[in-house]
């Protein structure tokens, strides 16, 4: 079963001709691809977040298999749900599921379930995947959309996650969906954001749930983001790079009610 596309012409072009004119924009960045076990990337509409989004994929060597964290905003599955077979459509092609990593995901651990509800109308996963092709043509993935999740499961995830990987023998990155903080000014957006790029720069994810949840700092994707720096952790990752970070009152010249955009790169 192929997922077919929610966002497109909303979030992002829905014609392949617009779509590769931005992604293009976008991830002209002249930067020097390095190689990452996972990097952190915004999900909003293009307009606001598809800089700092091109900025982030352009920074790492994409490999052939991804695995993909997403939030989930609809509330419906299950709180892990992983889409374990077909493809997900997109304008400019079909992105494949890696159907043997997701079955092997799931006998790793009972945190994750095999449940495609969670994913069909979830953006955040969706606008990701234009940026991945565009990068690597031969591209597959796993998608996995994350609800609010204790320390414990995101450890039991990420754990998963790093086994995974390790025993595969090959490149595989970790994609994490977020945006940070939601709809107050400029000003305490910067500073609550802040916080939380502290905790990710510090590879500390039950600092960053933490932090998020005494601070309302509602970053959307503070589940994945933890479960991705769990798992890179697990593989050797010592290092987390701020690529860029931006708000929406960049773009639109409101200032008074913004959401924060970072990317990261997480080696």
């Amino acid at each position: 079963m192929n997922r077919k596309p929610v966002v497109a012409g909303s979030f992002y072009p829905g014609t392949k001709s617009a779509l590769e004119k931005d992604l293009r924009r976008f991830l002209e960045t002249g930067a020097t691809p390095e190689k990452a076990l996972a990097i952190v990337a915004p999900h909003a509409g293009y307009v606001y977040s598809g800089a700092v989004a091109g900025a982030t994929f352009a920074s790492a060597i994409i490999p052939k298999r991804c695995i993909v964290l997403c939030p989930n905003h609809t509330g419906m599955g299950r709180n892990a749900s992983v889409w374990t077979g077909g493809g997900w459509e997109i304008p400019t092609g079909v992105v494949s599921v890696d159907e043997e990593l997701a079955r092997k995901l799931i006998s790793k651990t009972p945190e994750l379930a095999d449940d495609s509800s969670a994913h069909l109308k979830e953006h955040s996963l969706e606008v990701e995947l234009p940026f991945l092709l565009a990068r690597q043509p031969e591209i597959s993935i796993v998608a996995i959309a994350l609800s609010h999740l204790s320390v414990g499961s995101c450890k039991k995830i990420g754990e998963a996650i790093a086994e995974v990987i390790s025993e595969a023998g090959e490149e595989i990155l970790i994609v994490a969906s977020s945006d940070m903080n939601h709809y107050e000014s400029q000003t305490k957006t910067l500073e609550k954001d802040r916080l939380a790029i502290e905790r990710v720069l510090s590879l500390d994810a039950p600092g960053l749930l933490s932090v998020c949840g005494e601070n309302r700092i509602s970053m959307c994707g503070a589940v994945p983001t933890a479960v991705a720096i769990i798992a890179a952790k697990k593989l050797g990752a010592n290092k987390a790079s701020l690529i860029e970070h931006r708000t929406s009152g960049d773009v639109s010249g409101d200032y008074e009610s913004v959401v924060g955009y970072a990317g990261f790169l997480i080696e």
